[in-house]
């Protein structure tokens, strides 16, 4: 008889994030594993590990950028498909005016990270013949100059992003908890961001944050 623990585990959304950005990697990893159904089984740096790490993990979601394997979006589809065919396959592009989205039919706006967790669950729970979907990623993430961060705004980003909560960060910094939530607030309305995960990924993107490497 399996145990709650067991049982718990059994209902995660298992999944393989595939991108050469080892930063964007980690801030994806914790994003997911932040989440209670959802567990990251491996990670691939190139096309080659993507497969073999595809082929033993058998994941419901592989989440991996679109330039990877070099093709269209339908191609590494069936790559990564022929190698777990019961996988579902979530791709990361950052096309601009330049650069357009490589399918009509798979063209999609920019992609919050709260959209990103409900794509991966839509797409672990997609069933029929098409079973990619495609999420455009910000390709720069630098602020104008007139929305830059104050010294005390990054300490809290960075307490945050580190995990902590808005009492225990106004305890290490020694100011009330009205302060930091004020600097919280003026932090996502700066960065246009809607939520904590979306905070953390920034911060991470930014390299205001390291995320240690899981091995």
């Amino acid at each position: 008889m399996c145990s709650p623990a067991q049982i718990r585990q059994a209902k995660k959304i298992r999944c393989v994030l595939v991108h050469d950005h080892v930063l964007l990697r980690q801030g994806l990893r914790r994003l997911l594993e932040d989440e209670p159904d959802m567990q990251v089984v491996g990670e691939a740096g190139n096309a080659m590990e993507a497969l073999q790490t595809v082929f033993e993990q058998r994941p419901e979601v592989v989440i991996t950028g679109l330039h990877i394997f070099d093709c269209p979006a339908e191609e590494t589809e069936r790559r990564l498909l022929h190698e777990s065919p019961e996988s579902r396959v979530l791709i990361l592009t950052s096309h601009t005016a330049d650069h357009p989205a490589p399918s009509p039919t798979l063209a999609a706006r920019q992609t919050s990270a709260s959209e990103l967790l409900d794509m991966v669950r839509r797409t672990a729970a997609a069933s029929g013949i098409l079973q990619s979907a495609i999420a455009e990623w910000p390709a720069d993430t630098t602020l104008p100059r007139n929305r830059s961060l104050t010294a005390r705004e990054l300490e809290v980003l960075k307490l945050l992003a580190e995990g902590r909560t808005v009492r225990n960060a106004a305890a290490v910094l020694g100011v009330s908890v009205k302060t930091v939530e004020a600097h919280k607030f003026n932090l996502m309305r700066k960065l246009g961001i809607h939520n904590k995960a979306e905070l953390v990924m920034w911060a991470i993107q930014m390299s205001i944050v390291k995320v240690p490497v899981h091995l």
